[in-house]
């Protein structure tokens, strides 16, 4: 027999393995987004809450509990300095090299006095933060790691939905994934190397860092390389940031067909290159909300009492989140005002005002003039180039929606207020741009020293180490949250259908007491999952003991109630056999009359709501989504028909957040009340829903917020009361708890 051909072998390997995943991503001071590449259609990834974009923060509740990454860390307003944001302007070097010509301070971060955390610099080659709830600190490297991780989870959640494959995340591994970062061209080779080990840490062995100018050229050539535009064309593109911005040159060669060709050779394919690119590690959006910051602090009559106001005090964050929402209000309207809660005298709240014009005055020097500069020093370095050249001007990022920043980019350049700026480069043009560049695989196979590498392997294993720590912790607060969810139940259900079947003595009741506080004791703290399985089943059998008239009667129920729906069911497949409808998938894209589309709204909602009645919550969910769904399909509508389908949709989403509540899916829950209040922010039900999730969740103080909210809204509410007292009461067990902690400690 003939020995086979090792090389042949080889080569035939290579051949069968699956292509490399290529994850586009831009990582922003507030969001970081994400793109796949080819191999996925360059699809958008999204975040596990169904977000566009995952927030670039890491958030440590506690010991005992898991890091909440991502999507799931505190927001800005709410964070104190347990969570560390902003994580791309940690890393080692990140703010150096301002742009050429600019001023000297272009280094300086003015955001960075309303850091709520502890940055230690002491080493210069890492810096790190300290984070008092682990009592640890944790070098910068090894929070983008974290982050990345969490990334990683969402890349691969976002291959399984478009593949139809749960198991998809093991295609991800460290030698098929390739994390392609886009950063600004001034973005030192320190930070450039840290990002890439901080991939290594979140086990993507295979990552490179490309220049963001570069992204927006490749993303410009894909959407515009069939113009058929015949002449070479110049590109201003100005992209602002929420702290960082940058000006690029790009110059578009036309595609040469081969007839234009005299010799006969083969038509040139043209293509976009990057003439000159300027950037400024400290100019962006946030420079806006801190003016308006200093503004009102110095000269609103109801904040004088805040003369020596610290910037990263619970107040300071409130007002600065009460000037970003006027900044983003003011690129809507030309005067506006936002209510700040709380940060007056003795607690008040404070209305903020401010119009466009003033707004331009106080951020001429810090923003418009810096701006300004930075175009009129890309155009020189592009070679001198005039205004009257350029063809046209691609905004983009979250800063270039501010008014003045639009008129800043024409005036620079010479235009008038007619001539439009484009935004064929939209918020996910670098993601998008990285993802098409790819990986130089010469960056994957690059020397490094021995040092830098045993620093990625322990950076490797410290975060492995973590992430299987939070696994564990996750499984035990879904068990703790069993037992809880199990107590509450049992102490609502005395008013019940069946509540008289409970038992009324009083060790009923001292024994609903003991586990509550079980579950806020340093025994239950320390308990591993098998620990907590144990009580789980002692609680469950206790229980099954002293109620079991009570839990009898309810299997009875629900059994009746699955008997009753399964002949619906069945009962509803032959009717839509009959009729030949199948609605399993949403094929309707028929431009139907208002009234037309609104009748099927309705009937989906009316469906959902006998659904729901008859506690079949899964399926109600899916009705009123499907509603959801035909009420975007409505299009030309009046003012009246606007005003009823915001009723209409408000009502849908505060029922599907009560049916995801029933389900236990409390992100999706959440995220229905969310969209009710952003049709009526001052609706009652959907602030006592989202406290309630935020209750189950064990976010006591975001419950007590919306509570709050929703106690000046309706003050004889007897719901809102009524869950005001419990989460009132977890609080003082939370205090109590750590006041006794407290106590054992330091004695």
């Amino acid at each position: 027999m003939a020995e086979s051909d090792p090389s042949a072998a080889a080569a035939e390997a290579m051949t069968s393995a699956p292509p490399p995943i290529v994850v586009g991503v831009d990582l922003g001071a507030l969001f970081t987004k994400i793109t796949l590449g080819l191999t996925h259609d360059h699809e958008l990834v999204r975040n596990a809450h169904g977000g566009h974009a995952t927030p670039t923060a890491v958030t440590f509740p506690s010991k005992s509990r898991a890091r909440l990454l991502g999507e799931d860390a505190a927001e800005a307003g709410r964070a104190d300095g347990n969570t560390v944001a902003m994580l791309d302007r940690l890393l080692v070097d990140s703010l150096k090299n301002g742009w050429e010509g600019g001023p000297e301070d272009d280094e300086e971060d003015a955001l960075a006095k309303f850091r709520r955390f502890e940055l230690r610099t002491s080493d210069a080659r890492d810096p790190k933060v300290y984070v008092p709830n682990m009592e640890e600190e944790y070098s910068t490297t090894a929070l983008m790691a974290m982050l990345l991780g969490n990334v990683r989870g969402n890349v691969a959640a976002t291959i399984a939905r478009l593949e139809g494959d749960l198991s998809a995340d093991k295609k991800t591994n460290s030698n098929n994934l390739r994390f392609v970062f886009a950063v600004p061209a001034s973005y030192p080779q320190s930070a450039r190397d840290a990002l890439t080990d901080a991939a290594y840490g979140a086990s993507v062995s295979g990552s490179s860092v490309v220049d963001s100018a570069r992204c927006l050229a490749a993303v410009y050539e894909r959407k515009f390389a069939d113009a058929g535009e015949e002449k070479e064309k110049v590109v201003l593109a100005v992209e602002v940031g929420h702290a960082r911005s940058s000006v690029s040159v790009l110059r578009k060669t036309p595609r040469e067909t081969d007839e234009k060709k005299e010799d006969g050779a083969a038509g040139d394919a043209g293509g976009v290159e990057v003439l000159s690119t300027v950037g400024s590690p400290t100019l962006g959006a946030g420079l806006v909300d801190v003016a308006l910051y200093d503004h009102f602090l110095s000269a609103h009559p109801s904040l004088s009492h805040h003369a020596e106001l610290k910037e990263n005090s619970r107040t300071a964050q409130r007002l600065l989140e009460g000037c970003r929402k006027l900044k983003h209000l003011l690129s809507m309207l030309p005067e506006n005002k936002v209510t700040v809660e709380n940060i007056g005298k003795n607690d008040t709240d404070v209305n903020l005002s401010c119009t466009r014009e003033t707004l331009k005055q106080l951020c001429e020097k810090t923003v418009i003039a810096r701006l300004k500069g930075m175009i009129d020093t890309a155009m020189k370095k592009a070679g001198g180039i005039e205004a009257a050249t350029i063809g046209a001007v691609e905004i983009t990022g979250g800063g270039t929606r501010i008014p003045f920043v639009q008129e800043a980019v024409r005036d620079a350049v010479g235009k008038g207020e007619d001539f439009a700026l484009s935004r064929s480069l939209d918020d996910t043009s670098l993601a998008f741009g990285a993802s098409l560049i790819g990986v130089d695989d010469a960056a994957d196979v690059e020397m490094m020293d021995a040092e830098r590498q045993a620093g990625r392997e322990k950076l490797l294993e410290s975060e492995l180490a973590m992430s299987r720590r939070d696994v564990e912790l996750r499984r035990k607060d879904e068990i703790r949250n069993r037992i809880e969810a199990h107590v509450l139940e049992l102490r609502s259900a005395r008013h019940s259908k069946h509540g008289s079947l409970l038992p009324s003595s009083d060790e009923f009741a001292s024994y609903l007491d003991s586990v509550d506080d079980w579950l806020f004791s340093e025994e239950c703290d320390d308990a591993d999952c098998a620990q907590m399985e144990e009580k789980w089943n002692a609680v469950e059998s206790k229980t099954e003991e002293m109620c079991e008239e009570y839990l009898a009667a309810k299997r009875a129920e629900a059994e009746q109630m699955d008997r009753e729906m399964e002949e619906a069911s069945k009962l509803a497949a032959a009717e839509k056999a009959a009729n030949g409808d199948d609605d399993e998938e949403d094929h309707d894209t028929r431009r139907l009359p208002t009234k037309r589309r609104m009748e099927i709204v309705m009937k989906n909602k009316n469906e959902a709501n006998e659904l729901f009645s008859g506690k079949n919550y899964r399926h109600a969910a899916a009705r009123y989504a499907k509603a959801l769904t035909h009420c975007s399909k409505l299009f030309d509508l009046s003012p009246d028909e606007e005003k009823e389908v915001k009723e209409v949709k408000l009502s849908l989403h505060l029922n599907l957040a009560l049916a995801y509540i029933k389900l236990e899916k409390l992100d999706n829950a959440r995220n229905s009340c969310d969209e009710a209040l952003r049709l009526d922010a001052a609706n009652v039900k959907a602030l006592y829903r989202r406290a309630t999730v935020s209750y189950q969740k064990r976010k006591f103080d975001d419950a007590t917020e919306d509570l709050k909210e929703a106690e000046r809204l309706a003050p004889e509410d007897k719901a809102v009361k009524k869950l005001r007292k419990l989460v009132d009461g977890q609080i003082a067990k939370q205090k109590k708890k750590e006041k006794a902690m407290a106590k054992k400690m330091f004695g």
